[in-house]
């Protein structure tokens, strides 16, 4: 799959996909648009942060099918494949700080038996990496060209470097053995399912501002982010999956927001009282963080839908229903 008629041509049939860490967060997501679509899901995951309760409106579905296990171990998947979308690992700083080696072992094993398993059918292989290769970045808004400014001894750097070694790997099976890929660098992504405990600043903000309990800020607030909504996020990843286009490409929200903007606009649409508490800023925390999704637009025609706004209220309203169900 090379171009445009070679992506409309594999649209004409339903794929099998598989979908690493598709009981995540994102992955679950994606693995639901993809049976939306027509398609056929393997979803990989060993539950470790993922949960199955996020695959429940998938369960009993023909076009769904479940397997356990560490893709870092090896990917027993049976069967025809024409496309394999890596988007296991832990993906919160708490999760990935707790899980060191393991997260290290996903990006460079883990990714290494994804790309064995999609050449060995000729499958699309899409890699789902970070806009943390760009680590505390001295370029604004960061672009595809940019090489980043990642401290590679530094705590986070299990996350950012297992990301930024399985880009590598994936371009290098691209040069040396003319495997089809594409490379996906997602920046903040948010939505419902986001779990309370997850680490990442809007479900801990959310959860906070629900339990009436202080919203954390570290440093003085003005370090920024851009938050992408979910649907938008796996239209993008869809785009890339289509395209047969190799990237890597920014697939974001460059709305650029401060975190203490983002603690003030939960506690609006909240409609709590919490106070914002401020705590030290932790190691290598990256001080600004925008893509520049000049390339997605113009090569995918993808750019996000959702304000953020409008994808907070959504998330808050999910995070009410789920505590709803489960008192």
């Amino acid at each position: 799959m090379t171009g445009a008629a070679d992506a409309a041509e594999q649209r004409a049939r339903s794929l099998r996909v598989v979908v690493t860490g598709g009981a995540g967060f994102l992955g679950s997501h994606l693995c639901e648009a993809l049976v939306a679509r027509g398609d056929r899901v393997v979803c990989v995951d060993d539950l470790s942060t993922g949960r199955r309760e996020n695959l429940q409106s998938l369960e009993g579905s023909p076009s769904f099918e479940f397997l356990e296990a560490d893709v870092s171990r090896g990917l027993p998947v049976e069967g025809p494949v024409d496309a394999v979308l890596h988007f296991a690992s832990a993906a919160s700083p708490p999760a990935y700080l707790a899980r060191p080696l393991e997260t290290l072992a996903v990006g460079s094993d883990g990714t290494r038996h994804c790309l064995e398993l999609a050449a060995r059918h000729g499958a699309r292989f899409i890699m789902a990496s970070t806009s943390e290769v760009y680590g505390d970045p001295d370029e604004h808004p960061q672009s595809e060209e940019y090489w980043g400014r990642v401290n590679p001894v530094g705590p986070r750097s299990v996350y950012d470097e297992a990301k930024r070694f399985s880009e590598a790997l994936t371009m290098a099976w691209a040069r040396s053995r003319g495997a089809d890929v594409g490379i996906a660098r997602i920046f903040n992504t948010y939505g419902p399912r986001l779990q309370p405990g997850d680490g990442r600043v809007v479900s801990n903000f959310v959860a906070q501002a629900l339990a009436g309990r202080p919203l954390t800020v570290y440093g003085d607030g003005s370090q920024t982010r851009s938050f992408c909504f979910v649907s938008d996020q796996v239209r993008g990843q869809l785009r890339l999956l289509d395209s047969g286009l190799t990237g890597p490409f920014n697939i974001g929200n460059p709305g650029e927001v401060t975190m203490l903007e983002m603690a003030e606009l939960v506690l609006e649409l909240t409609g709590t009282t919490s106070p914002i508490e401020f705590r030290p800023l932790p190691a290598d925390d990256p001080r600004r963080r925008c893509p520049d999704i000049t390339k997605a637009n113009r090569e995918l025609g993808w750019a996000p839908e959702v304000g953020l706004r409008e994808g907070l209220q959504a998330t808050i309203l999910a995070a009410l229903r789920s505590g709803a169900e489960g008192s």
